[in-house]
């Protein structure tokens, strides 16, 4: 089986001065750089946690991992298909739940793409191939929750 190696820094840029001196004495912010990647993520939590609204939480960036991964198999099966895709965009949702003693998983995602191809009688497969990428998603075959889709398919 051939493996695939990732490496990715994570800098935290929060000390307000006293570095963790407490819970509200830091600010989560941090970035995300990956060698030879054009541009840095500006990462924080999610506010719930007293992180910066304006960035991007890791909860953010999982489920956009997700829909990313999802999305690049499903044009794959669709060009060797020949189904032609013109626009593809997911406004995908995700619900992260809280337990008792702090921690938290995702319970819940559900992609949906609004995808436009140039053949009006391709939709049903075009449809159709939205199961096969969720079983090719290396993502999505990471997660311990089934992903759940409602696509949107319209011809041009």
């Amino acid at each position: 089986m051939k493996k695939h190696n990732y490496e990715i820094k994570v800098e935290w840029t929060g000390n307000l001065g006293s570095g963790t001196l407490n819970y509200k004495a830091y600010n989560r912010n941090h970035k995300i750089i990956g060698d030879g990647k054009y541009s840095v993520i500006n990462g924080s939590s999610d506010p719930a946690f007293l992180g910066d609204k304006t960035r991007y939480n890791p909860e953010d960036l999982f489920l956009s991992s997700l829909s990313s991964c999802h999305m690049l198999f499903y044009l794959h099966l669709c060009a060797e298909h020949q189904i032609i895709v013109t626009e593809y965009l997911d406004n995908a949702t995700g619900i992260m739940e809280e337990t008792k003693n702090g921690s938290g998983k995702f319970t819940k995602i559900t992609l949906k793409p609004i995808v436009k191809i140039t053949d009006p009688n391709s939709i049903e497969k075009a449809n159709e191939l939205h199961e096969k990428a969720n079983e090719l998603c290396f993502i999505a075959n990471s997660c311990n929750f089934k992903i759940g889709h409602q696509p949107k398919t319209i011809a041009e």
